[in-house]
Order: C-alpha cells, then sequence, then structure tokens
C-alpha cells in the first residue's frame, strides 16, 4: 500500500511513546554503543517506521522521500560551501578577512564582529547556506586568536538562526504571517526588534560562557592553510566581493519574491524571473565558487591539476556531514509520515490557553516530535488560524502571535532535527557535546523570543 493511501489508527499516546522510545535507542545507540551516527539514525529510522505501522511496502519510500529531500536542499549547499571555503583558506583569504577583523574591531571584540556580520548576512539568506560561507572565516579567527571554536561559532550560528526564524523574508514567518493575517511589514520590524537583543544574550554571551567551559578545537573539515606557503594572497575587498555576490544575488531575488507578493511589481516580468533563477541559493553559491575558482586560482597562477584538486579536497571531509544530515531528515520523516505530530496537534489543539500561548506550545510539541522548524511552524499557525481570526487583534498582536509561534518552532532542536547533524558535524562535535551547546541555544532563542512577543501583546 502506498504511504499517500495509508491511515494511522493508533492513536497519540502510542506514537507519543513510539517517538520517545525511538530518540532515546538513537541517543543510546550513539552515545554508549558508539555506533556511527549515519547507522544509528538508518536504524533507528526503519525500525520507527515499522513500529508505527508503515505499511511495508512504502516503508522504503519514506526513507528514501526523507533522506532525499533533505540532501535535495543540503547537499548542493555543503558542498558548494566546502569548495568556497577551500578557495578561500588556501588563498590566504581568510587570514586577509582575519586581520582586518581583528585590527578594525580587537582581539577582544572579534566573536562579536563575527556575530554582527552574520546577522546582517543572514538577513537575505538561509540558516545553512550562511554557515557554510562564513565557516573559513570562522575557523580562520578562531585558530589566530585561541580558545575554544564555541567562542566564535555559536554566536555565528546563533544570528543565522534567529535572523532565519523569526525575520521575513524568511520562509517561515512570512508562511505564518498569511495563515494569521499578519501585516509583513509589522512581523518584519518586530521580528528585528526580538531577533538582535535574543541573540546578544542566548547566542553571543551563551557562545562566551560554552566558550569558557567547553574547549573545541577548530576541526580541519575545511583544510588548513600554510600560512608561510601562500604567495600573492588576495586583497580584503576581493574576498569581500566574492562573499558578497551569492547575498546580493539571494537578496535580490527575495526582495523581489516579496515585492511581487505585495502586488508592488509584476511577478511575471523578466527581472523577477531571471533574479529567481540566478538568485536561488545553489546557483547564487555556484557563481560565488566560480568566480572564486578564477579570481583565487587561476588568476593567483593555479591552474589544471592543482585547482581541481584544491576543490576535490574539499568534498571528502564535508561527504560525512550530508550523509548524516539527510539520515537526520530520514528519521524526522518517517515522525512525519507516521502521523505522530498529527496526532500531537489534534490533542493539542482544544488547549484551554491564550492564543499566543498556545500557537508556542503547539508549535514547540510539534518540532520536538517531528524535527522540522518550517513544519512545526505551519502546522502550528494553521491550527490556531480560526481562534486569531475570531479574536479581533490588532496588527501588533497578530505580528506578536507571529512571532510566538516562530519561537515555539525552534525550541529544543536534537537528533531528528537535520540542522542538529548540520551544526554538530561542522563544529566536529560528538551528539552529547551538541545536546549541551546547540540544543540549549536553540532552546534559549525560542524562549527568549517567546518572552519579548508576550511582553509586546500584553501592552499593544
Amino acid at each position: 500500500m502506498p504511504p499517500e493511501d495509508w491511515t494511522q489508527t493508533l492513536t497519540a499516546g502510542p506514537l507519543l511513546a513510539i517517538a520517545a522510545a525511538a530518540i532515546a535507542l538513537l541517543l543510546f545507540l550513539i552515545i554508549k554503543v558508539r555506533l556511527h551516527a549515519f547507522l544509528a539514525l538508518v536504524v533507528v529510522s526503519l525500525l520507527t517506521a515499522v513500529a508505527a505501522g508503515l505499511p511495508s511496502g512504502g516503508i522504503i519510500d519514506v526513507l528514501l522521500g526523507g533522506f532525499g529531500s533533505t540532501l535535495a536542499s543540503v547537499a548542493l549547499l555543503v558542498g558548494l560551501g566546502a569548495m568556497l571555503g577551500r578557495l578561500i583558506e588556501t588563498s590566504g583569504g581568510a587570514k586577509v578577512m582575519t586581520d582586518a577583523l581583528i585590527a578594525r574591531f580587537g582581539e577582544r571584540r572579534a566573536p562579536l564582529a563575527l556575530g554582527v556580520a552574520s546577522l546582517i548576512f543572514g538577513f537575505p539568506i538561509f540558516f545553512d547556506a550562511g554557515l557554510v560561507v562564513m565557516l573559513p572565516i570562522m575557523f580562520a579567527v578562531a585558530r589566530r586568536l585561541g580558545g575554544s571554536l564555541l567562542l566564535y561559532g555559536l554566536p555565528v550560528a546563533g544570528a543565522f538562526s534567529v535572523m532565519h526564524i523569526y525575520v521575513p523574508p524568511h520562509p517561515g514567518p512570512v508562511a505564518a504571517s498569511e495563515f494569521l493575517g499578519a501585516n509583513i511589514g509589522m512581523v518584519l520590524l518586530l521580528g528585528v526588534l526580538v531577533a538582535v537583543p535574543t541573540w546578544y544574550v542566548t547566542a553571543y554571551l551563551f557562545g562566551r560562557l560554552a566558550g569558557r567551559r567547553l574547549t573545541l578545537p577548530v576541526p580541519a573539515i575545511l583544510g588548513r592553510a600554510d600560512d608561510e606557503q601562500i604567495a600573492n594572497p588576495p586583497r580584503f575587498g576581493t574576498v569581500v566581493a566574492i562573499l558578497l555576490l551569492p547575498l546580493v544575488l539571494i537578496f535580490a531575488n527575495t526582495g523581489l519574491e516579496t515585492a511581487a507578493s505585495a502586488g508592488w511589481v509584476d511577478p511575471e516580468s523578466t527581472v523577477v524571473t531571471v533574479a529567481g533563477a540566478v538568485g536561488a541559493t545553489p546557483v547564487a553559491l555556484l557563481a560565488a565558487v566560480l568566480l572564486a575558482a578564477w579570481v583565487l586560482g587561476r588568476r593567483r597562477g593555479v591552474e589544471g591539476t592543482a585547482l581541481e584538486k584544491t576543490l576535490d579536497s574539499a568534498l571528502g571531509p564535508v561527504a560525512s556531514v550530508i550523509l548524516i544530515t539527510g539520515a537526520g531528515g530520514m528519521f524526522g520523516g518517517v515522525l512525519r509520515s507516521s502521523g505522530i505530530g498529527d496526532a500531537l496537534a489534534d490533542a493539542l489543539g482544544d488547549l484551554g490557553m491564550p492564543v499566543i500561548v498556545a500557537g508556542f506550545v503547539i508549535a514547540a510539541v510539534l518540532r520536538v516530535a517531528q524535527g522540522s522548524a518550517t513544519v512545526a511552524l505551519t502546522t502550528a499557525s494553521g491550527l490556531i488560524a480560526p481562534a486569531v481570526a475570531a479574536g479581533g487583534f490588532g496588527s501588533v498582536e497578530l505580528a506578536a502571535i507571529v512571532i510566538a509561534v516562530a519561537a515555539g518552532s525552534v525550541v529544543l532542536s536534537h537528533v531528528n532535527d537535520s540542522g542538529f547533524w548540520l551544526v554538530g558535524r561542522f563544529f566536529d562535535m560528538d551528539v552529547r557535546t551538541t545536546l549541551r551547546t546547540w540544543t540549549v541555544m536553540e532552546t534559549a532563542i525560542g524562549v527568549m523570543g517567546f518572552a519579548i512577543a508576550g511582553l509586546v501583546f500584553a501592552i499593544a
């Protein structure tokens, strides 16, 4: 029986028990048995599908669907981002950027400078794309100044996370605004108001605390350049221009998409169509890689086999990141297809609590159950939409509700979230350390964001 023709007969109680047991087994296999995370995720995904009663003829389709859909959005970005990072690293561009940052902000403010830059870059681009672009700079700064990678990495990752969760034109807050009838401009203003202080407390200050308590060396996943052997390094402006190219293309795309949806420009116009093609994240990163290969490679005398080997050397270390992230998407896909998220949503839909609290709680539970922040946010928005429509809320209150639902969708990132594995593997952290750092930071981002949104809602 195809999965789409199958109906789940188990109630919320057994489904919740299956999800809890699956997560516990996965943590046991990875932490205690020391089974490789990729194998553990595949095994637990298969066992969960069987336990949840998915039709035997459709289990493999569900597994491959979750794996493939995640890789479709991650593999190109990670591969191209790793190539771009390797070119910047081996050409001396990362060292040039590092020297400029330290000269401008000083060693003590380097993590703050990296985080602020990531907040700016994070306005137009998605979390995973922004992270891979910033990795070589972050690694170079960490190697230069010393100390735990968390001191630099958490402010960067947290910056891209808060922008992706709270600020349009990212798809989550845009979709929630459409569901709930909120004004997108008001959501943008409130999103920035929430994102900046939330990042400062939960990512920058927490990164300083975690960096003092946990010593995490800089991984060699993007390779390490021998600074003394680098001849003719690129200029600072050249490196900045290469890094800004994908950001400008993506920003043009998202900006025109927003303008088209608002009716300001014709969505069928040539400019919008071309920007949509060129500004798609994989295409924008591809353009940056090709430009970097020319400017940082051939123009500096690195040609033929040497350039090919440089690019090829970037892909081997990230293969594990790609496969584990895909397997995390597989596990999340099984949880969604089994009906666990739907059952929990039905059980929580009639809770007698204020609509802004209900939105946060439902989104948080769905996030924990199936991993996808986007699914949690859109599902929770759909569930509370009738109550919101009947509430007669003003524009500020509607924007606060959107932010509250977005906050719930980010909390407690764990082993069923592909982002959990992406950050954990790029930072070369084991599962225990990722839970102590990334999961805590994401939860704090959600809780503080909800607190600010709730305060705005109360005084609006």
